[in-house]
């Protein structure tokens, strides 16, 4: 890890203190630091963050927060006029959220040798940076931000997230997308499964790029005798191998941590890839964004080689990206058609999270349009069918 430099006043024969500087956003150490406490005022913290100074707290622990919190509230009066396309609209959008994490990653806090935070009314944060960031390395210095975050995640770890169509809870790690969006999960649940009816259920499903491993635990519940998750991010196959351990499902999925594909072929093989083809700017994000949509490629690209005959490829998708012209729905249909794969059929569902009705969102009017959809696809002659529409009801 980089190394940071600051003094704790500004006389010249102070001593230089030395950490290192962790940032999961990859951000850069910063240039000047300078020593904040209870008496800085919220004004000045604002202009020295936005010049490129940071400040690293000594005050108070709720004091940090509160400053924090008033960080933000200055950065948001300046919001960004609307744009004149929806695209247009969500490149606005994300630059002023660029801002707005860089204006608050700079107010930094000091994690000693073995994580503990030395301010006055401050928590114990070592087993949540553990979780993180595994063992200490030293002294490390944080932004407050990242470290709230951290703080956040350890108590979503703990507690898990109901998953209601699963009949029990996930606990999603740090740096791993959560299963708080369930329509995705519905869908899965809802969708006929190849073979359904006279014939077998599929003994074997790969789940592409598994996360927490709600799916692949999911489609073990459904029946699926042998189920193969993969991903590419080390967070996410430890996360996904304890909530498979948790929900005794262990024997029936396994979870590989190298390649987008399994090797071999299945009878389904499920992708639920990132939404908006951007750029990520934390390691959360990488569960919502990916930049030029190169999961979905690779997964469209690879599909028709890990089918068994008669099987299928379920794509589980938003159409946001369409709404806010990112890509169209006929660019979709040609990458099918490029790969030779013909959709069967598509179950489609209206969102539930709060941001869909919420109108001071400024992406409110995509938002509340967008349609989440799994396409069952499989190799096949001919084009895409754009007329498939099964819809399921959001209830």
């Amino acid at each position: 890890m980089p190394r940071i430099e600051w003094t704790e006043n500004d006389h010249a024969n102070s001593p230089v203190q030395y950490a290192h500087w962790h940032s999961e956003s990859g951000a850069a150490p910063p240039r000047r630091i300078v020593v904040a406490d209870d008496r800085t005022r919220a004004a000045a913290a604002h202009r020295l963050a936005c010049e490129g100074t940071a400040l690293l707290w000594r005050g108070d622990f709720h004091g940090a927060r509160q400053l924090l919190g008033a960080l933000g509230r200055r950065v948001d009066r300046k919001t960004p006029a609307p744009g004149a396309t929806p695209a247009d609209a969500f490149h606005l959008h994300r630059r002023a959220r660029g801002h707005r994490a860089r204006v608050l990653g700079m107010l930094l806090v000091l994690l000693d040798g073995e994580y503990r935070l030395g301010l006055r009314r401050a928590p114990d944060v070592r087993t949540a940076c553990r979780e993180a960031y595994g063992p200490p390395d030293g002294p490390t210095v944080v932004s407050l931000r990242e470290l709230l975050g951290v703080i956040g995640a350890h108590e979503w770890r703990t507690k898990g997230v109901r998953v209601p169509a699963l009949g029990a809870r996930i606990h999603p790690h740090y740096g791993v997308f959560s299963p708080v969006r369930g329509e995705y999960v519905d869908l899965v649940a809802r969708a006929p499964l190849p073979g359904s009816g006279a014939a077998p259920r599929p003994r074997t499903a790969f789940d592409v790029g598994t996360g927490t491993g709600v799916l692949a635990a999911l489609l073990a519940r459904r029946g699926v005798e042998r189920v193969v998750a993969t991903d590419i991010n080390p967070r996410a196959v430890a996360c996904a191998r304890d909530n498979v351990e948790r929900l005794g499902l262990a024997g029936r999925v396994e979870v590989l941590g190298a390649g987008l594909f399994p090797p071999g072929r299945a009878a389904l093989v499920v992708c639920n890839p990132p939404w908006l083809p951007a750029r990520p700017t934390s390691a959360v994000e990488q569960g919502v964004y990916d930049p030029g949509g190169a999961m979905l490629h690779g997964f469209l690209a690879g599909l028709a080689a890990h089918l068994e005959p008669a099987g299928e490829g379920w794509l589980v998708l938003s159409d946001l990206a369409e709404r806010l012209r990112l890509r169209s729905r006929e660019a979709l249909l040609a990458d099918f058609d490029a790969v030779g794969l013909r959709v069967v059929d598509r179950l489609d569902i209206a969102p539930r999270h709060p941001r869909a009705a919420d109108p001071t969102d400024p992406l409110h009017a995509a938002r509340a349009a967008e349609v989440t959809s799994l396409w069952r696809l499989a190799p096949g002659l001919g084009s895409a069918d754009a007329t498939v529409d099964g819809t399921l009801a959001d209830q």
